[in-house]
């Protein structure tokens, strides 16, 4: 039986194969391309058990090209992985044996591998939480101006009613007001998306 594991990067890819034995017989930087990589695994194909992808950024084209060249494809839990710091080496060949490595062993954390007519609304709402962050951060920026320099307690809801009149209205010097003025105008933009995301 055979075992594969891919540390995936943003431009390259490290495509280890180990048998049962946890010899390594395959393991070497290859570019993001996808034909290149199912070439590779392709010898290996009727023995192996499972290919190992490293849950990263940017892994759908990978996942789908090889679910779609009929590899079993294992998402690898990253985050899981960590418990498992003690055993691991450095360096990504390393990185790619071990991941075939806890696999064979049945100790590898998966992730989902969520459908790819799914991963729009679950990207999108990803999205939604990455502005309201934004908003969140630019609201307590207002907050923490109004605080520091009038003693002015405000909190998230009456900042986002603020508008020109009212930031004007606080006699701010001018590079604080302009710089009030601007968290206020992104908080305004951000909130405006994030509605239209809703």
């Amino acid at each position: 039986m055979k075992y594969s594991g891919i540390d995936l990067h943003s431009n390259n890819a490290v495509l280890a194969v180990i048998d049962d034995q946890d010899r390594v017989l395959y393991c070497k930087r290859l570019a993001n391309d996808l034909s290149s990589i199912i070439a590779v695994l392709a010898p290996f194909h009727e023995d192996l058990q499972g290919v190992v992808v490293e849950s990263t950024y940017n892994w759908y084209w990978l996942v789908d090209g090889l679910m779609a060249a009929d590899f079993a494809v294992h998402l690898a839990n990253t985050a899981a992985i960590k418990q498992y710091e003690g055993l691991k080496y450095a360096g990504d060949e390393r990185d790619a044996v071990f991941l075939a490595h806890i696999f064979r062993l049945g100790l590898l954390p998966e992730g989902y591998i969520y459908p790819p007519q799914e991963r729009g609304l679950r990207d999108l709402a990803r999205k939604r939480m990455q502005l309201v962050q934004q908003s969140t951060l630019n609201t307590l920026s207002i907050e923490n101006i109004l605080a520091r320099q009038l003693n002015l307690r405000l909190n998230a809801e009456q900042v986002r009613h603020l508008d020109s009149a009212a930031v004007t209205s606080f006699g701010l010097p001018p590079h604080i007001e302009t710089a009030l003025a601007a968290n206020l105008a992104v908080v305004r933009t951000l909130q405006a998306r994030i509605r239209v995301i809703e």
